[in-house]
């Protein structure tokens, strides 16, 4: 698939990473848009291979990212994790519940 890059005037988000969905919404027809996946991210320029028949977003588009759903869930990740509770107030209290969801993400 051919690249795309993209100069922007303003930094990107800490969280965006190689791998993202690039997507914009087009202001003309209220539409979003899907570009294509981020390849390189260097300074204020995103380098994007676009999808087959998608065309560059406008200055006038606005353009936003996603996250790839099946690597970044709500879950946590990892094989260890710590949780430490403190209750600062001398008066009565009580902790009602606590709850964790354990699985096996690999061997």
């Amino acid at each position: 698939m051919p690249n795309l890059t993209l100069t922007f005037n303003n930094p990107f988000p800490v969280t965006l990473q190689v791998g993202d969905e690039a997507w914009y919404l087009d202001i003309d027809t209220a539409q979003e848009i899907k570009l294509g996946t981020i390849t390189d991210i260097t300074d204020l320029i995103l380098t994007i291979d676009i999808v087959s028949g998608s065309q560059p977003p406008t200055t006038a588009d606005f353009v936003f990212f996603k996250k790839d759903t099946r690597a970044h869930v709500g879950q946590l990740k990892g094989y260890y994790a710590e949780a430490q509770f403190r209750n600062n107030t001398t008066a009565y209290a009580e902790l009602f519940s606590v709850g964790s969801e354990v699985f096996e993400s690999s061997k």
